[in-house]
């Protein structure tokens, strides 16, 4: 059976937020598949365990520490990775943060400020970067790491799911904008993902027993499962796709 179509041999990848989880996952998933992984996230140190385990792969790795708050390092990112590689064919947005959890009308400002800062401008600015060198090229993908979150809204969650939801405004946005230049944008709206940032959710028995009485599937996933996702939509098994968001839920939406 030919599966070229999954192929990333010769393409770069950014994957932001990559030291760990579903970050981690996909710059794994995307070196199996043949491609060379920058990985950038606010400690060194955890980068370069991940982009050593890329080298062990076969293929090329950088590792940069910035932080998806500060417009200066994400430029300072995109700049590394344009030094070393020349190109960028795909980015992954995917460094979040969810600070605290409760209700809104209990939340402050500042805790306003840093779940929009990180995950829906850190986003946009990181995407403007790279669309632009992307649109210069007359290809590439971008794939933004949203949640399930930012399609129906969680008691606790609601900051975090409306800027998971201007995520997905951003990834239509953007596919509209960059169609025509042979850039694809899409999305992936996780349920929850048994990973350290999660771990508050899946560790917490009595709203896991909630959580999966209303998921068909009965368990929640593994990062592996998004990365291979995240291959999927980047690569040529979804060149008619664009502009999309893809629930992986394991069915709790339906």
């Amino acid at each position: 059976m030919d599966t070229s179509y999954l192929s990333l041999k010769g393409k770069v990848a950014l994957v932001t937020g990559g030291s760990r989880g579903i970050g981690e996952a996909v710059a794994l998933a995307l070196a199996d598949a043949g491609a060379d992984v920058v990985v950038g996230s606010r400690k060194q140190a955890d980068l370069d365990v991940v982009a050593e385990k890329i080298r062990a792969m076969g293929r090329k790795a950088l590792a940069v520490a910035y932080h998806n708050r500060d417009a200066e390092t994400i430029k300072v990112l995109v700049d590394a990775v344009m030094k070393e590689f020349g190109r960028i064919d795909i980015l992954v947005n995917n460094a979040a943060t969810n600070p605290g959890m409760g209700l809104m009308v209990d939340m402050d400002e500042k805790m306003y400020d840093q779940i929009m800062v990180t995950n829906l401008k850190g986003y946009t600015l990181t995407s403007m970067l790279v669309g632009k060198i992307m649109q210069q090229q007359k290809s590439g993908n971008i794939l933004n790491i949203s949640s399930v979150g930012g399609v129906s809204p969680d008691i606790g969650l609601g900051l975090y799911c409306i800027s998971k939801s201007g995520i997905g405004m951003l990834t239509r946005a953007m596919a509209k904008e960059l169609g025509e230049f042979g850039v694809r944008v899409n999305a992936i709206a996780p349920g929850v993902v048994k990973t350290k940032f999660s771990q508050a959710l899946w560790s917490n028995e009595s709203l896991m027993k909630q959580e999966l009485s209303h998921t068909p599937l009965r368990r929640i996933a593994m990062p592996e499962e998004i990365g291979r996702i995240a291959l999927f939509l980047v690569s040529e098994a979804s060149s008619y796709m664009t502009g999309q968001i893809l629930v992986a839920d394991g069915g709790g939406s339906i």
